[in-house]
């Protein structure tokens, strides 16, 4: 893992491959280890760069102070780009929705297309059943710690109050330690997600912002997983109506982890993109 420091912290990034930039972004609880089943499978002439966002999976804790709230988490994605210098990027959102709004902020002048796997969007922030889980987490004293390490126990992380809803196939136990181990060893990080989570999310400023990708004139890939209940299958459909130069393709029999559930199907429709868009031939 690489290191880069962002006025809001020390980010930690993997970069896999050469050429054209594709930055893999991920959601809360999770890390860039989502992608592990996809990223073999994607094509070879791409530089594949995995950011750990500070969404409560993240191992090095933020500034004190550091603005952490839905809008900062946007500028955050702005400045490590910015700070990494990546050009023409392609921006692969998934679960977390927040980086769809860089347009609405002007932050998106390095995002050259886009792919976005299901996600939040419109006014569907925090999500579901399990957005209000964490409501509820976070309104108890060391609440994001139990749900931690409730996560690890098999039959209770298959709930659909829990990840059951979020992945079709059951997720690795080494996995789900990976992604809980910060939160449950390291007081900082749950004061950084606690951070997020607080944020009031005003539901017409949301829609607005996400209507904002009017304005995104990229070729974009919307890739939705229409059998999940987390993400309206609705929502992808709009998204792809809104973007000028958007497309639509399903993966059916996912859940919001389709890159988990069926990585191979996800890799094929990515890779097509990655290859017939205008960044093959930048």
């Amino acid at each position: 893992m690489r290191n880069v420091e962002l006025p809001a912290g020390v980010i930690e990034y993997d970069v896999t491959g050469s050429g054209p930039a594709v930055v893999l972004l991920h959601g809360l609880l999770m890390d860039h280890t989502v992608w592990d089943r996809v990223l073999p499978l994607l094509p070879k002439e791409f530089t594949y760069v995995r950011p750990v966002l500070p969404l409560g999976s993240h191992r090095r804790p933020m500034k004190d102070g550091a603005d952490l709230t839905l809008p900062g988490q946007v500028r955050l994605v702005a400045d490590f780009l910015d700070t990494l210098d990546l050009e023409d990027v392609t921006l692969v959102h998934a679960d977390w929705g927040g980086s769809l709004f860089l347009t609405a902020h002007g932050l998106d002048r390095r995002v050259a297309r886009t792919i976005i796997l299901p996600c939040e969007a419109f006014d569907n922030f925090p999500p579901g059943l399990p957005g209000k889980t964490l409501g509820v987490a976070m309104r108890i004293p060391g609440g994001f710690r139990i749900a931690a390490r409730q996560l690890r126990i098999a039959r209770l992380r298959r709930l659909p109050v829990m990840l059951g809803l979020m992945a079709r196939r059951p997720l690795p136990d080494d996995l789900v330690r990976r992604w809980t181990q910060p939160l449950i060893t390291d007081p900082r990080i749950q004061r950084d997600l606690i951070a997020y989570c607080r944020d009031p999310f005003d539901k017409p400023e949301l829609v607005r912002n996400t209507e904002a990708l009017r304005r995104f004139t990229g070729e974009a890939l919307v890739l939705w997983s229409p059998d999940n209940r987390v993400m309206p299958a609705e929502h992808g459909r709009r998204l792809a109506e809104l973007l000028p130069a958007g497309r639509y393709a399903e993966v059916p029999g996912a859940y919001v982890l389709s890159m988990l559930d069926e990585p191979g199907a996800v890799a094929r429709e990515m890779g097509r993109f990655l290859t017939t868009s205008g960044t093959h031939n930048d």
